[in-house]
């Protein structure tokens, strides 16, 4: 007899039917009256990571919602990151109420508003500004030309007619998914320095992790405790493994056997792959033969902004 009892799948099944952790951002949005919009948001995630020419996340919501008419409209927004405090947690529930205008719930917002980095690249554009509070923000654009939803508008506040998309823009009578290319990625000083520096156990921001409406009274969150780390596992391979992988990734750029210990640690299966990126650097940078200090500089994803 099995341990669990099955659990009836229901609309909204993450919250309803599922105890599933998820981020609490505020995206911006630029509402039809130029005004910076605020929507509370947890269905949120990354989605090109790597291998593309861009890097996007993800974000499913309402298509009738402030938000969703908004990308809709102008394909731009930011995802506002903030911290857990009880009041700021207070507000963020607040400004999640359906139906209200962007006039109705920004009047008393007591979040403050500034431009973001695209505002200021592109000052003949308009940008929905970021939330200075936040402790990163993700400024973003639409792709709307993936899934042909380049056609999709806004307007249709009681459900919209299909045919639906398959994974961006309309995708239900009700339901969006916006596939949002990674414009700019702005980190408060705090955290930025600690991502660059090396990150420790009280360099964490404290972010809320949210469980949804569970019930009709409450939304619940938990506040952010101290970050454990766990150490990799190690499963390392030879030199001379790395070396026979490293002889056959290219016929112009090499390695020494110190570059190729350096590589003794990665799982074999991604091997290749940093192999590659080793080349590609190396290439650019005018390298033919690799070495155990240029292998500091490739793994060193941040040297750049270091030497800034």
């Amino acid at each position: 007899m099995s341990s669990f009892k099955n659990l009836r799948i229901v609309d909204n099944f993450y919250q309803t039917s599922l105890f599933f952790p998820m981020p609490t951002v505020l995206v911006s949005t630029i509402a039809e009256s130029g005004k910076t919009n605020l929507g509370p948001y947890s269905l949120v995630q990354p989605y090109y990571v790597a291998g593309k020419d861009y890097y996007a996340m993800l974000l499913n919501c309402r298509n009738s919602s402030n938000t969703a008419q908004n990308i809709l409209r102008t394909g731009k927004c930011a995802i506002n990151f903030v911290t857990d405090e009880r009041k700021t947690f207070k507000e963020v529930v607040r400004l999640g109420w359906p139906g209200d205008k962007t006039e109705e719930k920004m009047k008393n917002c007591k979040f403050h508003l500034e431009d973001g980095q695209m505002q200021g690249e592109h000052p003949d554009e308009k940008f929905p500004q970021v939330v200075t509070e936040a402790f990163q923000v993700i400024e973003c654009t639409w792709m709307r030309e993936l899934d042909h939803a380049e056609n999709d508008a806004p307007g249709q506040l009681d459900g919209y007619e299909g045919p639906y998309h398959d994974f961006n823009g309309i995708t239900s009578k009700f339901g969006a998914t916006f596939i949002l290319r990674v414009d700019k990625i702005l980190m408060k000083e705090k955290y930025y320095n600690a991502i660059i520096n090396g990150v420790k156990a009280k360099d964490f921001p404290p972010i809320p992790v949210d469980y949804g409406y569970r019930d009709s009274k409450n939304f619940w969150y938990m506040k952010h405790r101290r970050a454990i780390p766990e150490l990799l596992p190690i499963r390392a391979t030879t030199v001379e493994s790395v070396r026979y992988a490293a002889d056959r990734i290219d016929d112009t750029v090499k390695f020494t056997d110190e570059a190729c210990a350096r590589l003794v640690n990665v799982p074999r299966i991604f091997l290749p792959t940093a192999l590659k990126g080793c080349v590609a650097w190396a290439k650019e940078n005018g390298v033919t033969l690799i070495t155990e200090e240029h292998m500091d500089i490739i793994n060193d994803k941040r040297s750049k902004e270091k030497g800034k």
